[in-house]
C-alpha cells in the first residue's frame, strides 16, 4: 500500500501536471470503485483543478467551486500518466485495466475568432492489479465533507515529541499496530513501520503504554527521519518523471521485505511474523535482544520445541545436523 513517501511523490507529480488544467473527461469502469453517492462524476467535468493534497494515504484532487475527488489506492492501486493523448483515440476504460481515467486539458490564449482552443494535457489512469478490489474513489464538495475523510492521525514529520508521545503512550496496543492506525498516526503502513521500528531499535510487539520516555523519543525521531528521508530519496530518483515504480519493497530498506537476508547493521538474519494477508519483518539482534517472535506458522507447529532465541535456534539446527557445538567440549 502506498504510504507517506510514495503518496507525496504522487502528489508532487500530479500538482505539476494538472493544476490549472480543466477536467475534460472522468470515467469509472469498476463498480466497486465509487464509494460516494453525490455529487455525480459528471459534476467535476469542465472544472479546473486547483490543488492536489494528501490526507493520510489518500490523494485528493481539488477542483473549482469546492468539488473534490479523493482516491485511496489501497494495496494494489497505482497511478499512471499518459501525456497529450490523441483526442481521436481516448484512453480506454476497462474493469481489468484502466479502472478510472481523468483527462485534463489547458485552455490557450484567445484566438482571432474569439474562441479558446483546449490542448490536451494528459490522462491520469488508475489501475488495480489484484483480485481483491479495495481501491476507492469518493467525490464531494465543501470543507465539511473533505474533513470527514480525515481519520485524524498525527502527521509525524514536523510534529512535536509531546504530541507524538501522547498518542503513542495512550494505547496498550503493540508499537506495530499503533504506528499503522490511521486515527493515531497519518500515512504510515506496514513497510515504513518496519523501517521505523528497526531504526528506533524497538520490538514491534512492545506495548505503547509501556514505553520509557527515552524509547518514545527514539521512536519519534526515527519515525520523522525515516519518512522524510524516503520521501526525499524517492523524489530525487523520480525527478520530473511521473512515478511508475511505486512499491512497498525497495532496495535500501533495512528490514522490510528482507526476510532471510542479513541485517545491514548487525548481519543477523532478518525474521518475519506472518499475519492474515501480510507479514512484518524485524531484526532480532537489533530490536528484540535476540528473542525470536512467534511467527504464527512454525511456532504453532513446533509449540514447545519452538526456539525462543537466536542462540536456541542455532543450537537446535546444529543438533539436527549433528554439528558439534563450537563452544563445547565435543
Amino acid at each position: 500500500m502506498p504510504e507517506y513517501p510514495d503518496v507525496e511523490v504522487y502528489r508532487r507529480a500530479l500538482t505539476a501536471r494538472i493544476v490549472g488544467a480543466r477536467l475534460q473527461r472522468f470515467g469509472i469502469a469498476a463498480a466497486h470503485l465509487l464509494r460516494s453517492v453525490t455529487p455525480a462524476p459528471e459534476a467535476l467535468v469542465g472544472r479546473a483543478a486547483e490543488r492536489v493534497q494528501r490526507i493520510g494515504k489518500q490523494i485528493v484532487l481539488r477542483f473549482e467551486d469546492g468539488y473534490f475527488c479523493a482516491i485511496h489506492l489501497a494495496v494494489a492501486g497505482r497511478f499512471f500518466w499518459t501525456p497529450s493523448p490523441s483526442a481521436s483515440k481516448p484512453t480506454r476504460l476497462s474493469p481489468r485495466g484502466n479502472i478510472a481515467v481523468w483527462s485534463f486539458a489547458r485552455t490557450q490564449a484567445v484566438s482571432q475568432a474569439g474562441t479558446r482552443p483546449a490542448t490536451r494535457t494528459g490522462d491520469l489512469r488508475l489501475t488495480e492489479r489484484s483480485r481483491k478490489k479495495r481501491a476507492a474513489i469518493r467525490l464531494g464538495r465543501g470543507e465539511d465533507q473533505l474533513r470527514a475523510l480525515d481519520w485524524g492521525g498525527l502527521e509525524v514529520p514536523g510534529s512535536t515529541f509531546e504530541d507524538f508521545a501522547a498518542r503513542l503512550t495512550a494505547t496498550n496496543r503493540t508499537l506495530k499496530r499503533a504506528l499503522t492506525e490511521p486515527a493515531r498516526f497519518s500515512g504510515i503502513g506496514n513497510a515504513y513501520s518496519d523501517e521505523i521500528l528497526h531504526r528506533a531499535r524497538l520490538s514491534p510487539m512492545k506495548r505503547g503504554s509501556g514505553l520509557k520516555p527515552e524509547e518514545a523519543r527514539r521512536l519519534h525521531a526515527a519515525a520523522a527521519s525515516v519518512l522524510e528521508e524516503w520521501k526525499e530519496k524517492l523524489m530525487r530518483e523520480t525527478g520530473r518523471r511521473f512515478p511508475t515504480g511505486v512499491t512497498a519493497f525497495r532496495p535500501g530498506m533495512a528490514v522490510h521485505g528482507r526476510y532471510g537476508q542479513p541485517c545491514p547493521d548487525c548481519d543477523s538474519i532478518v525474521r518475519r511474523v506472518r499475519r492474515a494477508e501480510n507479514e512484518f519483518n524485524y531484526c532480532p539482534e537489533c530490536q528484540t535482544g535476540g528473542r525470536l517472535l512467534a511467527d504464527r506458522v512454525m511456532s504453532r507447529l513446533l509449540r514447545r520445541k519452538w526456539p525462543r532465541t537466536v542462540q536456541a535456534e542455532a543450537a537446535r539446527r546444529r543438533a539436527l545436523l549433528e554439528i558439534p557445538d563450537p563452544d563445547g567440549d565435543g
